[in-house]
């Protein structure tokens, strides 16, 4: 789903400095960290929007408007790649823009939940962004067997799944991932307890102290973990490459995608694909409808049940839309 977003023009005069482009690093309500090149400097800068409403995102490329050394006005949003976000019954919230690829941490211990995992895959297919599954703590060997086998859904349809350990071997962590990471901006993803914090100071190296900065800039203290921040990963191979980013979300349980229409909700199930356009009423919902080729694939085992129950809940979320 890619989302095209320009603020109006201000009304208000500016002052006669020039205008900079940045890219948003963190957000915390309409406060945002802005990294950006000024006077050949790389800077980063303490920005608001005007009004009251904002649909400024951690990875959003803004245009600026300098009002004093270390500050200025978002005026403007560039045109996105990418948009994901996730939402409920009454509001969304929007985690990082114009990423290219996502992570879905999982671990072989505590225990993650399927509905996560497959409603992530949904929002990636949705908003066309390629999405990854990191299986962490694979040193955990008594309980590796039944999660790969748990993972096999999703390995089947298409999705590729790399075993890594952060803590117990961290080499061999860094030689698997950061081979996916250059040129990419990457969201990590994934429950409380899956290691995506140990896995982003495994990449960025001083991540602790860029948190730090963060949470003074925004004045926000302990509570900067609970929300998107962008870091900037060195190039190991190349400078002349493009840019590499990888952003880090808060932990979540669920993953609402109330803002899915029915066309685009069908589409996002990648198995359902090859059986779209093949049932007997054209506007086949592919919940009872007789002759519907995607119920019939369930039946035959060519569409894991599990799926299309989720897609039958989204289905539902979606009519409940209030905002």
């Amino acid at each position: 789903m890619v989302d095209h977003y320009k603020a109006k023009p201000s009304k208000t005069a500016k002052i006669n400095v020039a205008a900079t482009i940045g890219t948003v690093i963190a957000a915390h309500g309409r406060h945002y960290l802005v990294h950006a090149e000024v006077d050949r400097k790389l800077l980063k800068l303490h920005c608001v929007t005007r009004g009251k409403k904002s649909d400024v995102a951690v990875g959003d490329h803004v245009n600026l408007n300098m009002t004093s050394a270390n500050q200025a006005v978002i005026e403007s949003i560039a045109e996105r790649r990418s948009l994901l976000y996730r939402s409920d019954q009454y509001k969304s919230k929007l985690l990082a823009a114009n990423v290219t690829q996502l992570f879905i941490v999982v671990a072989t211990e505590p225990g993650f939940t399927d509905d996560l995992i497959s409603r992530a895959l949904v929002a990636a297919e949705a908003a066309g962004i390629a999405a990854h599954i990191i299986l962490n703590k694979i040193d955990i060997a008594d309980a590796l067997p039944r999660t790969r086998e748990r993972l096999r859904l999703y390995t089947n349809l298409g999705y590729p799944v790399h075993e890594v350990s952060a803590i117990g071997m961290p080499e061999q962590t860094c030689a698997t991932l950061m081979p996916l990471l250059i040129g990419q901006s990457t969201i990590l993803i994934g429950q409380s307890g899956m290691g995506k914090s140990s896995l982003i100071n495994l990449i960025v190296p001083d991540a602790d102290i860029a948190t730090r900065e963060i949470s003074a800039a925004l004045d926000t203290g302990k509570h900067t973990t609970t929300f998107t921040r962008l870091y900037e990963v060195e190039n190991p191979v190349a400078s002349d490459l493009p840019g590499t980013s990888i952003i880090d979300s808060p932990g979540f349980q669920e993953f609402g995608l109330y803002q899915l229409s029915e066309g685009m909700l069908e589409r996002a199930f990648r198995e359902f694909k090859p059986y779209l356009g093949h049932c007997k009423f054209y506007n086949c919902h592919h919940l009872t409808e007789p002759s519907c080729a995607v119920l019939e694939a369930v039946q035959e085992g060519k569409i894991a049940p599990m799926r299309h129950q989720l897609y039958k809940q989204l289905l539902h979320e979606s009519s409940q839309t209030l905002y």
